[in-house]
C-alpha cells in the first residue's frame, strides 16, 4: 500500500508580518524535509497571521500576500526543498464577489486560501470563501460556500483539503468530501483557546475521521493575537478516530505522521472539485516517531493561555517591560505572577501606591509579593497627591473615593511615559461585568491579563500557581494574605467589595448564567437565586457597558468575552429586567 509522510508545522505567526512569517515557515519546511517528510501542512492563514480583520479590505496587502506565496515557492525550490508538497494558508484577492453576494460598499472581496507549493510553483489553490473584515467568530455564524473544492492525489493517495470551520459543518465541503473515498483529510486551522473547548474539538475531529473513513491531519496555530490566544493542540487521528499524534499546547512544534492508504480509485471528481496529481519520491528517511501528549489540567491550560496572551502582546508589540500597581490584593498579585511567567521578573515593574486608607497588611502583602517574584519595585504614596483635588474641588463621598483611583492611574501612566513600560490593568471579569471599577483610574492600562477571568477563578488560579511552585521546590509567588483576606478597594475606612456586591460565589454564578449561557431574569431566578439580587446584578451589567467599551483588551478564555463576543448598545432603554 502507498505510504505518505505528512508533517504538521504548528507555528506562531504575527499578523501582517508576511516576510517574517514566511521565513519561519521555510525554516519549518527545512526541518520537516530533513526529518523525512513528503508533505508539510501549516495552519490557517499561517503566512499572514490570523485574524487579519480590516487588512482584508486593503488591496495592497492582499496583492502582497499573493506575491509572497509565489516567492515562498521559489525560495523552497532554491533551497532544495522543491519536491516536498507544502500547503500554506494565506489571504488572496481582491476578487469580484458572486453576484448574489455583491455589496456596493465592498465591491471586491478577499478569500481565505490554502495554496499547494511544489517545484517552485503554486500547483493549486483552495479559496474557501470571501474573507471580509469580520470577527473571527462571525465565521461560525455565516456560511458561504467555496467556489470549488480540492483533492490532492499525492503518490496515488487522495488527500482532501478543508479550511478550519469547513470541518465543523455537516453540509457544504464536508458533504462533498464525504462522497469520495479519501486516504487523508488535511485541515489548516486557526482555532482560538476557550475553556473546555477540547471537549468539543477533538471529538469532532475523531467523528469526522470515522464518518469519512480516513485519517485527519488537523493543524492549529499557537500564540496570542490581541485578545485571542491560539492553543495549538494540533492532532492527527486515523480512520477509526484513534490518536496518532497530539501536539503540545501553546508551543510551536513539528511532528510527522506516516499513513498507509489504498491506491486511489481514479473515480470522477465530485461536482466543483479539482483533483491535482502530485508525486514525491520516497525519502528513504525514517521520520521521528510522533508523540501523543497527555491531557493538561484545566487550570494549567487557563494559566498558560493567560501567560501566552500576555507574553505575545508584549513581545509582538515590542514593549521592553510592563508596569502595574500592586495593592496587596488578589487581582494585582495574580496579574504580576502572570507577567513574570510571561516575560521574566526583570521586565515587570511593580508600584505600591498606598493612600491614607490603605491597611498595613496591604502594604506588607505588596512588599512580600515583589520580593517573592523578584521584580523591580517602588512605593509612591498618593495621599499628598490626592489632597489638592479634595481641597480645591471639595470632594466627598464617591467622588473622593474615585479620585484616589484616578491619581493612581496618573502615576502609572506617567511612569509609563517616562520609562516606556506597558501598563497592565488588573481588573477581573466580575468587576468588569458590573462596572465595579473607576474609569480612568484602576481601569487605566494597555492590556488586561485577567479581563476574562471571573473573581472566583482568580482565587483558584492563585492557589494553583502557588501549589505548582511548591511542588517544584520553589517559593510560592503569591502571599497567602493576598489570597485569604476579604477583597477591598480600600477607598474608605473598612471598605470591602461585599458592601456593594453579592458574595463573589453568588455573583459569578449569576454572571455566568446571564453572560455565557444567555439566560434571562426569570430563568436565573428559577434556578434558585434571589429575584432582587438577580435584578440588581443584571441592571449593573447593562449600565456598565459604556465603561467596558473603553477598557483595555485582554486574553479571551471563555466562550463569551466582553468586547469580542458580547456588546450591548450604550444608549438604550435596557431590557434585561422587565418592570413589574
Amino acid at each position: 500500500m502507498p505510504k505518505l509522510a505528512v508533517a504538521i508545522a504548528q507555528t506562531n505567526p504575527i499578523v501582517g508580518d508576511l516576510g517574517g512569517n514566511r521565513e519561519r515557515l521555510v525554516e519549518k519546511a527545512q526541518e520537516a524535509w530533513d526529518q523525512g517528510a513528503q508533505v508539510l501542512l501549516t495552519g490557517e492563514l499561517a503566512l499572514s497571521g490570523y485574524p487579519i480583520e480590516d487588512l482584508a479590505l486593503r488591496d495592497d496587502f492582499l496583492v502582497r500576500s499573493r506575491e509572497v506565496v509565489q516567492y515562498m515557492a521559489t525560495e523552497l525550490e532554491e533551497r532544495g526543498l522543491g519536491e516536498m508538497v507544502v500547503l500554506v494558508g494565506h489571504p488572496d484577492g481582491p476578487f469580484p464577489p458572486p453576484k448574489d453576494q455583491y455589496n456596493p460598499a465592498h465591491p471586491q472581496q478577499a478569500k481565505n486560501c490554502v495554496s499547494v507549493l511544489q517545484h517552485g510553483r503554486i500547483q493549486a489553490t483552495y479559496a474557501k470563501h470571501h474573507l471580509p473584515n469580520y470577527s473571527v467568530f462571525d465565521e461560525f455564524r455565516t456560511f458561504l460556500p467555496g467556489e470549488d473544492y480540492l483533492i490532492l492525489r499525492i503518490n496515488d493517495i487522495d488527500c482532501g483539503v478543508l479550511i478550519c470551520e469547513d470541518l465543523w459543518r455537516d453540509r457544504g465541503p464536508v458533504q462533498v468530501m464525504s462522497s469520495y473515498p479519501l486516504g487523508a483529510l488535511l485541515v489548516p486551522n486557526a482555532s482560538p483557546f476557550e475553556r473546555d473547548k477540547d471537549d468539543v474539538r477533538l471529538p469532532l475531529v475523531q467523528r469526522r475521521a470515522q464518518d469519512m473513513g480516513c485519517a485527519v491531519f488537523y493543524a492549529n496555530l499557537v500564540g496570542g493575537q490581541d485578545d485571542l490566544v491560539f492553543d495549538g493542540d494540533s492532532v492527527v487521528v486515523d480512520q477509526t478516530g484513534s490518536l496518532l499524534s497530539r501536539f503540545p499546547v501553546f508551543d510551536e512544534s513539528l511532528q510527522i505522521v506516516t499513513i498507509e492508504a489504498g491506491s486511489s480509485e481514479h473515480r470522477d471528481a465530485p461536482e466543483r472539485t479539482s483533483i491535482v496529481e502530485l508525486e514525491v519520491a520516497d525519502r528513504q528517511i525514517e521520520p521521528p516517531a510522533p508523540t501523543v501528549l497527555p491531557e493538561t489540567d484545566d487550570l494549567e491550560l487557563i494559566w498558560r493561555a493567560l501567560v501566552t496572551g500576555t507574553k505575545d502582546y508584549v513581545e509582538k508589540n515590542r514593549f521592553a517591560s510592563v508596569i502595574l500597581g500592586l495593592s496587596g490584593g488578589i487581582d494585582s498579585s495574580v496579574c504580576a505572577a502572570i507577567a513574570v511567567d510571561a516575560i521574566g521578573p526583570e521586565r515587570v515593574y511593580g508600584v505600591s501606591m498606598p493612600s491614607q486608607y490603605s491597611s498595613e497588611h496591604s502594604k506588607t502583602d505588596a512588599d512580600e509579593l515583589a520580593e517573592r517574584l523578584g521584580i523591580p519595585y517602588r512605593v509612591e504614596a498618593i495621599a499628598e497627591l490626592v489632597r489638592p483635588f479634595d481641597e480645591q474641588l471639595k470632594l466627598t463621598g464617591l467622588a473622593a473615593e474615585n479620585v484616589q483611583a484616578r491619581v493612581r492611574g496618573v502615576v502609572l501612566m506617567s511612569l509609563s511615559n517616562l520609562e516606556g513600560h506597558l501598563v497592565l490593568t488588573t481588573g477581573n471579569k466580575s468587576e468588569l461585568a458590573v462596572g465595579y471599577s473607576t474609569i480612568y483610574g484602576d481601569s487605566v492600562g494597555g492590556y488586561a491579563p485577567i479581563k476574562d477571568v471571573p473573581k472566583t477563578l482568580v482565587w483558584e488560579l492563585a492557589r494553583w500557581r502557588n501549589a505548582q511552585a511548591e511542588a517544584s521546590g520553589e517559593t510560592a509567588p503569591i502571599p497567602s494574605g493576598s489570597i485569604e483576606k476579604p477583597p477591598s478597594a480600600e477607598l474608605r475606612p473598612d471598605q470591602t467589595d461585599q458592601d456593594s456586591l453579592p458574595d463573589y460565589d453568588v455573583l459569578d454564578e449569576i454572571l455566568h448564567l446571564f453572560i455565557v449561557e444567555g439566560l434571562d431574569h426569570p430563568q436565573i431566578v428559577a434556578k434558585g437565586f434571589d429575584a432582587k439580587t438577580v435584578a440588581d446584578v443584571l441592571i449593573l451589567v447593562d449600565v456598565a457597558e459604556w465603561k467596558r467599551r473603553q477598557g483595555a483588551i485582554g486574553p479571551r478564555i471563555s466562550s463569551v468575552a466582553f468586547g469580542r463576543d458580547r456588546r450591548l448598545p450604550v444608549t438604550a432603554r435596557k431590557q434585561s429586567v422587565r418592570p413589574d
